[in-house]
C-alpha cells in the first residue's frame, strides 16, 4: 500500500463479504422453496417474493460496495495521490449500509415497487443517488487534483458514471407496462452487460499489472476494445430482452447476435498478458490470487459468454425467455463475471493494507473455499439449466399449467439446493479466510 487513503477500501470489503454471506444463505431458502411446501404460515410472514428481493438485492448491494471499495484503492496508485475526502467515503458506506438495512426491513413489511432488481421504494432511491453522487465527486476530485490520467481509471470511472446515470432510469414509474419495463431493461441489461463490464476490465487489467508487471499498453489496450463494446454491442444486446414488450423483430437478431461479445475482452486481455510473460521464469505468485483471477476469466467466458449465446437467439429466446434456463445463465455469469472479480480484488487489496511481507498470505483455505464455491456454482447451474429445458418443453411446447409442470422440476431444484449448500459452505470458507488471513508462513532459518 503505498498511499494512506487506500485503507479506506477495507471497511467497504468488509461489509460487502457479510452482505454476500446473507446473500447466499437466502438463495438457499428460495431453492428449497422449489421442492419442499413451506408452511402456508412461514409464506404469509416471509413470502417467495421477498426472499427473492433479498436475495438480489443483497447480491447488487455487496457487489457495488466491493466495485467502490476496489476504486478507493486503485485510484491512489493510479493518480499517485490520496483521497481528495477520506470522511466522505466512510459517510458514503455508512449511507448506503443504512440504506440496505432500511430496503431489506421494508421488503418485509411491503414497502416496495415491485419490480425485480429495482422494488427499493422512491425515498430509499433518492438516497442511493446521493450515495452515488458523493463517490462520483470524491473519485472525481482525486483525479482533477492529481492532473494524472489512465485509461485504467478511465475505463472504470467510466463504467462507473453510467451506473449511476443508467439507474436514473428506473427510477420513474410510467403508467404503460412496456415502457416501464423497456427502461427497467435500460437499468438491469446495460448495467451487467455494460457499465459493470467496464468496471470489472479496468480492475482486472490493474491487478495484471500490479501481479505481473506487463506493460501498461498491453492490457489498456484491451480497455479501448471494451470500450467500443459497450457503445455498441452492449446496447444493441440489450434487444434480446424486447421479445416481449412489442419492439420490432430486428431487435431480437441485434440482441442475440451482439450481446454474447462482451467478456472477450477480458479474455483477450488475460491471454495477451500471459503471452508476454510466459517466457519469465518467476512463479505467478501469490497462486490463491491468480487462480481467482483465471477463474473469473473463465467462468465469465462460460457463462455470460457461452451459456448466454446459446439461450439469447431468436429461435431459442422465444421459448426460455424467463425460464430456469435464465436462472442457470444468470447465476454462472455473475459468479464467473463480478464475483470472482471481486473476491480476486480483495485476495489482492487485503494483504498490500495489512502490509503483510511480499504482500503473501496463507492460502491453503483459500484453494479449498475456491473450488467448493465454484464447482457449487457450475452444478447448481447445471442442475437450473435442466430444470429449465424441462420447464420449456412442458408449459411452452405441450402448454401445461405451472403447477402440473413444476412436479418434474422439483428433483432437479433439490439438485440444485444441494449443490446450494456447496456453494455456502465455500462461501463461508472464503469469507472466514479473507476476515482473517494471515501472511504466509516464513521458511524456518537453515
Amino acid at each position: 500500500m503505498t498511499h494512506k487513503t487506500q485503507s479506506i477500501a477495507y471497511p467497504y470489503f468488509v461489509v460487502s463479504l457479510l452482505l454476500f454471506g446473507l446473500q447466499v444463505l437466502v438463495g438457499l431458502w428460495l431453492a428449497t422453496n422449489y421442492f419442499v411446501t413451506i408452511p402456508q404460515s412461514i409464506v404469509d410472514a416471509f413470502p417467495f417474493s421477498t426472499a427473492r428481493a433479498f436475495h438480489t438485492n443483497l447480491l447488487v448491494l455487496w457487489l457495488l460496495l466491493g466495485f467502490m471499495g476496489a476504486t478507493y484503492y486503485l485510484v491512489p496508485e493510479e493518480t499517485n495521490s490520496e483521497i481528495y475526502s477520506p470522511k466522505l467515503a466512510i459517510f458514503q458506506l455508512v449511507l448506503l449500509s443504512a440504506t440496505g438495512v432500511a430496503a431489506l426491513s421494508g421488503f418485509v413489511f411491503g414497502w416496495t415497487q415491485g419490480r425485480p432488481l429495482l422494488e427499493i421504494p422512491r425515498p430509499l432511491d433518492l438516497l442511493v443517488v446521493i450515495g452515488a453522487l458523493i463517490f462520483l465527486f470524491n473519485v472525481g476530485m482525486t483525479i482533477i487534483r492529481a492532473r494524472r490520467w489512465t485509461m485504467t481509471q478511465g475505463s472504470l470511472l467510466a463504467g462507473l458514471f453510467f451506473l449511476a446515470i443508467l439507474y436514473l432510469f428506473g427510477i420513474p414509474f410510467y403508467r404503460n407496462l412496456s415502457v416501464d419495463w423497456y427502461y427497467w431493461w435500460w437499468v438491469v441489461h446495460l448495467w451487467v452487460e455494460g457499465a459493470w463490464e467496464l468496471i470489472a476490465a479496468a480492475m482486472t487489467a490493474y491487478m495484471l499489472m500490479k501481479l505481473t508487471g506487463v506493460e501498461r499498453s498491453i492490457v489498456e489496450k484491451w480497455l479501448y476494445v471494451e470500450l467500443g463494446l459497450f457503445l455498441f454491442t452492449g446496447i444493441a444486446g440489450t434487444g434480446h430482452h424486447y421479445y416481449w414488450l412489442g419492439a420490432p423483430k430486428y431487435w431480437l437478431a441485434v440482441g442475440g447476435i451482439f450481446s454474447a461479445l462482451e467478456p472477450f475482452p477480458i479474455l483477450l486481455m488475460v491471454y495477451d498478458t500471459w503471452r508476454d510473460i510466459k517466457h519469465r521464469k518467476e512463479p505467478m505468485l501469490p497462486k490463491l490470487t491468480w487462480v481467482y483471477l483465471v477463474g473469473g476469466v473463465v467462468l465469465h467466458f462460460l457463462g455470460a459468454g457461452l451459456f448466454g449465446f446459446a439461450h439469447t437467439l431468436p429461435q431459442i429466446n422465444y421459448y426460455t425467455h424467463g425460464s430456469q434456463v435464465t436462472v442457470s445463465h444468470g447465476h454462472l455469469a455473475f459468479y464467473g463475471a463480478y464475483v470472482l472479480l471481486n473476491l480476486t480484488f480483495y485476495y489482492f487489496a487485503i494483504p498490500r493494507i495489512k502490509g503483510f511481507p511480499g504482500f503473501a498470505y496463507d492460502e491453503k483455505t483459500g484453494h479449498t473455499a475456491f473450488w467448493l464455491t465454484s464447482l457449487g456454482v457450475l452444478g447448481m447451474s447445471l442442475a437450473f439449466a435442466v430444470a429449465g429445458v424441462l420447464q420449456t418443453y412442458l408449459e411452452r411446447v405441450q402448454g401445461q399449467p405451472y403447477m402440473l409442470a413444476a412436479q418434474p422440476i422439483r428433483f432437479w431444484m433439490f439438485i440444485a439446493f444441494v449443490h446450494g449448500l456447496v456453494v455456502v459452505a465455500g462461501v463461508f470458507l472464503i469469507i472466514k479466510h479473507l476476515l482473517t488471513l494471515k501472511p504466509a508462513p516464513q521458511p524456518a532459518a537453515a
